[in-house]
């Protein structure tokens, strides 16, 4: 929801860092696994119960999922970097929620719901992007991408604030997992109804 207004803020900075970059030679891929790997060192955090630490990696992740594409639009956009870019988002999300549980396994619940949640957001946004291809749709609301972005309730801005507030607030992990789980269902609803808006006969 508040992903076209973030990227007016910071589509600028992260451009003109992707530019120098590319030029430097770095690949967009290797910041999207490098990005990856810091995402992991905060699960591992979290399931250690550092959440400060934690959340200093996961902005570091944001960063560089925020630059694989900066790079990528001056080096040239490539469909092994898209496909990369978007599972190890949604394997990123999910881990930092697993980590958390394993740290505080009496919040197992309430995190097996929000991976549950991501899945629906996920699956509805890969599946909407495949029809998309097929009948050759294409959109830049998000941006040049290397595939259809449909929009939602919640995105990546708001998966992000959520989890800030996890990391900040680990006490009220169940509170924030519910209502953020509850936002990720309207979002693959939306997203459920306009593929069939679309796709229907």
């Amino acid at each position: 929801m508040f992903d076209p207004a973030m990227r007016r803020i910071i589509e600028g900075p992260l451009d003109r860092v992707g530019r120098w970059l590319a030029l430097a030679g770095l690949s967009a891929n290797a910041v999207t696994v490098g990005g990856f790997a810091i995402g992991g060192g905060a699960a591992v955090a979290l399931a250690f119960q550092h959440y400060w630490l934690a959340l200093a990696l996961i902005l570091l992740n944001r960063v560089a999922d925020g630059l694989d594409g900066a790079i990528a639009r001056h080096a040239g956009i490539t469909d092994l970097g898209g496909y990369l870019d978007i599972v190890l988002d949604f394997l990123f999300y999910s881990g930092a929620v697993f980590g958390f549980a394993v740290g505080r396994p009496d919040q197992a619940l309430a995190a097996a719901f929000l991976i549950f949640s991501f899945v629906g957001t996920g699956s509805a946004f890969l599946a909407y992007a495949v029809m998309a291809a097929k009948r050759a749709l294409t959109t830049e609301i998000r941006g040049r991408k290397s595939l259809y972005y449909i929009g939602g309730l919640a995105e990546g801005t708001e998966t992000i604030a959520a989890f800030v507030a996890l990391c900040l607030f680990p006490d009220w992990f169940a509170w924030i997992a519910y209502g953020f789980g509850a936002a990720c269902w309207l979002t693959t609803l939306a997203r459920i109804l306009a593929a069939v808006q679309e796709f229907g006969e």
